[in-house]
This record gives structure tokens, C-alpha cells and sequence, in this order.
């Protein structure tokens, strides 16, 4: 992860912002006080960790993923094709 000092951040925005959302990488912006440092990310990104957390938290979601690995590595699995949008509006 990159780290830029706040003055250079504030000169570069515009730059930064499309570093981070192309490169999908997050950014540090460092100040003096390193307690007012900050991690610049894309929305995309946010959005993605935030979902993550959230489906974490929930004990019945993770019950299913854990049931579904369980039977996947016993290979009590069905194989589905999928389904072409032909096929839908047929």
C-alpha cells in the first residue's frame, strides 16, 4: 500500500482518486500527527469490505457457507448449467 504525505495528496487529488479507483489499491495520506493519518479507498472497495463484515456478523449466513463447504468437500454437490439469457425468454 502507498503512503502520501497530506500536502502532496492535497496537490494531487484529482491524481490520487484515479489511482485508487483504477488501480483498486488504497492509499495512506499521512499528516504530522500520525494519529490523524487516513486510508484513501474506491467506493467499490468500501462497499465490498462492508459486505464482507456484514455477512460475517450474521451467524445464519455463515452457517450456509459453512454447510455448503462442508458438502462440497464431501462432493454432495449437483452440477447446473447455466442459464443464457436465450434461454430465459424463450
Amino acid at each position: 500500500m502507498e503512503a502520501v504525505a497530506y500536502s502532496n495528496f492535497r496537490k494531487g487529488l484529482k491524481d490520487y482518486f484515479k489511482q485508487v479507483n483504477d488501480n483498486s489499491e488504497p492509499l495512506i495520506v499521512t499528516n504530522k500527527n500520525p494519529e490523524d493519518n487516513v486510508v484513501v479507498m474506491s467506493k467499490a472497495d468500501y462497499d465490498a469490505i462492508m459486505e464482507t463484515l456484514t455477512v460475517n456478523a450474521n451467524d445464519y449466513l455463515m452457517q450456509k457457507i459453512a454447510r455448503g463447504e462442508k458438502q462440497f468437500k464431501a462432493g454432495e454437490f449437483k452440477q447446473h448449467d447455466l442459464i443464457e439469457d436465450d434461454d430465459i425468454n424463450d
